[in-house]
């Protein structure tokens, strides 16, 4: 966990990668939890046994959408600003989804802080993230994330 006492603290290091996550594995039930959230029951990601014989992957895939919901997760057991009172998620200016996620992977991000401006009452920070799996050649999720945090 990296943590900021300071919105200075965080400015020093526009450019850099501030962080990189803990693994976390994408499981059937976490994916089928999500289908159920987002009513996407595409059966390349809730049916493993039409996959084992007719998708190309082998097996059940994770939703890209499902890979990006995560990144506020992972943000958070990444990245603490102890002196902010409130940070939000304010959008997103790009979002790939370069390979897929087999059920059953484990991912992390690395994050680069690469711009902050100031706003009313406090910061925007634009962040590039990139989700990459374990054992994986490509990313699997490649964003440019805004947060507003507040002192």
């Amino acid at each position: 966990m990296r943590e900021f006492a300071s919105l200075a603290e965080m400015r020093a290091l526009v450019g850099q990668e501030v962080a990189l996550t803990d693994w976390v594995e994408v499981t059937q039930k976490r994916v089928d939890l999500f289908a159920d959230a987002t009513d996407d029951h595409q059966w390349i990601h809730v049916d493993p046994e039409r996959c084992k014989t007719e998708s190309p992957f082998g097996g059940p895939i994770a939703h890209g959408f499902l890979t990006l919901s995560m990144l506020s997760s992972l943000f958070e057991n990444a990245i603490r600003m102890t002196d902010a009172t409130m940070v939000v998620n304010y959008g997103l200016n790009k979002v790939r989804f370069p390979a897929p996620v087999p059920v059953g992977s484990r991912i992390r991000a690395r994050l680069t802080l690469q711009k902050v401006e100031d706003i009313e009452g406090g910061a925007q920070l634009e962040w590039s993230v990139v989700v990459e799996r374990e054992g994986g050649s490509k990313p699997v999720c490649v964003a440019e994330m805004l947060m507003r945090r507040y002192p």
